[in-house]
């Protein structure tokens, strides 16, 4: 009798969840796609690590008689080094096609290239002759007089030695994220740079308490005001902010302090422009980006890579390891995840079915290499994480590549400040939703893991408007004054302290905060642009107006440190999901249990409760270890902390508890006394 076959084993995403069921088929297509795309691209035995090293061979590299300099360009019939070196000669440096698109040129002499001489390389194809920036370019610098980009070699005579040894990432330590940008971390109305972020916000993050830096638009982007997201060199570290040494002299810095540094990554799009970056580099529309109308992203005026093709994912992957190895990065927030996993890029779509999500719609190549993306950033890098920043819910984003997931350790709760700002607009506090809430901040995939946050820079921006602004509005203007009373200001520094406590405490595994939201920074940020006259006015943070004593932004400030804390102390983020112990929508109030914390919330504009029964978690004695209304906090110090709340039996549906008293619009978090 013929032997059984064995049936496939079965992915743990269906043990996970079985509403997942029906879409066995495409998980399993999806994992088998994966396995094919690796085998196609590595040789037998390679990994990816040593796949992915095409910095290592393309781009300008010192030797023993001078420079080499390489160039992929499969479309190219000719192509000639330019720069200072040669007076911009079009014709007396050319290159030899080594064959697979590959180009070589050879400079004997070491001093050929000097430190900070510009270059760029006349690529000659079937559309005429351009002028481009090398693709692996690792520094690249505008002229001032003319506003072109060039290529710029960088090879100081002293290289840069890093003392960040001892550092190690861990991705078992829940992450506190502090979103930052360089350029506009400063408060005068100019761009920021490297060293000035090193020297002045690294020991702020490091005692607010955060313990990974998140720094955004670093990718080489030619237009400021993009935020970093229209990036046109992927190997080059922003010149808008100084040098790759200042960056690493960062880095470097960072990791002493014993803080993560992670990189925005931007592999979900690229600039459109030709003269500054990659798009139709050797003449051809599509040797990076797919062809057509499909190339085009409809949404972002930018260009949409081509998965699908080995040479697109040996650039990017490479890219990935570039700044593990070349910057010490320790990992990633991948940008624009929903806009490459989809064909139509997630536009328009609620995803309120399974369906939406395994289709014709889905970008089976995208997906493929995200896996691959995650997979060697871990192998690369022990210890290194990669965030999603993925609005869809994706099933499986967050779990392992062998148990049918896609290889992320965390993805962002994108819907939770989308509710914060629905709930504000629409509906005046008192009238807030609590069940509504707490579902919002428990949602998540089974297995996976969220960083959570009230807001991040894309509630920042011109247009929109963060918490504190949302909540006082023009009041922020003159009511912050410590000396003065302003019922409006003070609603809204409670409920922004509460939305805050609300959502570290119940929302993820991690928590993430923007730059200068951590104080309730007034206004939006707008970038320097011709419609505002091309003003820094807004694209600058305000430090003082937290650190001149005069103003209640302190006040948040300290609530803030004083929450991250707590939060840090007791393991809170690592202690999975929250219990409920308590939910009123009447009243308003909200309780549950985390990390043998009770967090307690009566979100009610004007009902205190003088007597609010709160089930304990366990039998003993309980005390106030942090409540929002703390004069230090802005607050009325109405919450006595001295006072031990013993637990009683109150009735068969609530259980053992205690009664506390707990004021209108504020927040405590309570723990057992220990004997």
């Amino acid at each position: 009798m013929d032997e059984k076959k064995k049936s496939p084993r079965k992915l743990k995403i269906l043990q996970d969840d079985p509403n997942l069921a029906a879409f066995e088929g495409d998980l399993n297509e999806r994992l088998r796609h994966y396995r094919q795309r690796k085998r196609q691209l590595l040789t037998a035995g390679q990994t990816l690590s040593e796949f992915a090293s095409g910095h290592l061979y393309y781009g300008f590299h010192k030797t023993a008689k001078g420079w080499v300099y390489r160039e992929w360009a499969p479309g190219a019939t000719a192509m000639h080094l330019i720069g200072d070196f040669n007076g911009w000669n079009r014709e007396s440096h050319p290159m030899r096609a080594l064959g697979n698109g590959d180009w070589e040129i050879e400079l004997s002499g070491v001093r050929t290239l000097r430190h900070r001489s510009n270059v760029k390389v006349a690529v000659t194809s079937a559309r005429g002759t351009e002028d481009r920036i090398p693709l692996y370019a690792t520094y690249v610098t505008q002229d001032e007089k003319t506003h072109n980009f060039s290529a710029t070699i960088w090879n100081p005579r002293k290289k840069f030695e890093w003392t960040d040894q001892k550092f190690k990432p861990s991705r078992n330590i829940p992450p506190l994220i502090y979103e930052a940008h360089v350029g506009m971390a400063t408060e005068e109305e100019r761009v920021g740079t490297y060293l000035e972020f090193m020297r002045d916000m690294l020991p702020r993050i490091k005692r607010d308490g955060y313990n990974t830096v998140q720094l955004m638009a670093i990718m080489e982007h030619p237009y400021y005001a993009s935020f970093g997201y229209q990036v046109s060199n992927f190997f080059a570290a922003s010149s808008w902010y100084g040098t790759p040494d200042d960056l690493k002299a960062l880095i470097n810095e960072a990791h002493n302090l014993g803080l993560t540094v992670l990189l925005d990554l931007v592999h979900s799009h690229a600039v459109k422009n030709t003269a500054e970056g990659i798009n139709g580099f050797d003449g051809r529309n599509d040797q990076f980006f797919k062809d057509g109308y499909a190339g085009d992203h409809p949404a972002w005026g930018s260009k949409v890579f081509d998965y699908g093709k080995n040479g697109v994912v040996h650039f990017l992957l490479s890219n990935i390891r570039f700044w593990l190895e070349e910057y010490h990065f320790d990992g990633f927030r991948f940008d624009g995840v929903t806009s490459m996993i989809y064909l139509d890029h997630g536009l328009g779509s609620a995803f309120t079915d399974y369906r939406q999500y395994f289709s014709m719609n889905t970008d089976i190549e995208a997906v493929a290499y995200l896996q691959l993306a995650t997979e060697l950033t871990h192998e690369f890098k022990k210890g290194a994480l990669c965030i999603a920043e993925e609005m869809s819910g994706m099933p499986g984003m967050c779990l392992p590549i062998r148990d049918g997931g896609i290889g992320f350790d965390y993805r962002l709760s994108m819907g939770l400040p989308d509710f914060y700002i629905k709930t504000i607009k629409e509906k005046q506090d008192g009238h807030w939703e609590m069940g509504r809430l707490y579902y919002e901040l428990i949602s998540r995939r089974p297995g996976e893991k969220n960083i959570a946050y009230a807001e991040s820079h894309d509630q920042a921006l011109v247009g929109d408007k963060t918490i504190m602004f949302r909540l006082a509005d023009k009041e922020m203007y003159w009511g912050m004054n410590r000396g003065y009373e302003n019922l409006i200001v003070e609603r809204a520094m409670a409920l922004h302290k509460m939305i805050r406590l609300v959502t570290i405490a119940a929302g993820g595994e991690g928590y993430l905060n923007f730059m200068g939201n951590e104080f309730g920074h007034p206004e939006w940020i707008d970038f320097p642009r011709e419609g505002n006259g091309w003003s820094f006015a807004h694209a600058r943070r305000l430090w003082s107006l937290a650190d001149n004593g005069y103003l209640r932004y302190e006040l948040l400030g300290n609530f803030d440190k004083a929450m991250i804390e707590l939060i840090k102390k007791y393991r809170v983020l690592a202690a999975g999901m929250p219990r409920c112990l308590r939910q009123h929508e009447d009243d308003q109030v909200l309780a549950f249990e985390k990390a043998g914390c009770v967090f307690a919330f009566n979100f009610h504009p004007t009902n205190s409760q003088n007597a609010m029964f709160i089930p304990a978690p366990e039998l003993g004695d309980y005390q106030v270890i942090l409540s929002t209304d703390d004069k230090v906090f802005g607050g009325y110090q109405n919450i006595d902390k001295s006072v031990i709340y013993h637990t009683w039996a109150h009735d068969p549906q609530m259980g053992d508890g205690f009664t506390i008293y707990l004021p209108a619009r504020t927040a405590v978090v309570l723990r057992k006394v220990e004997p």
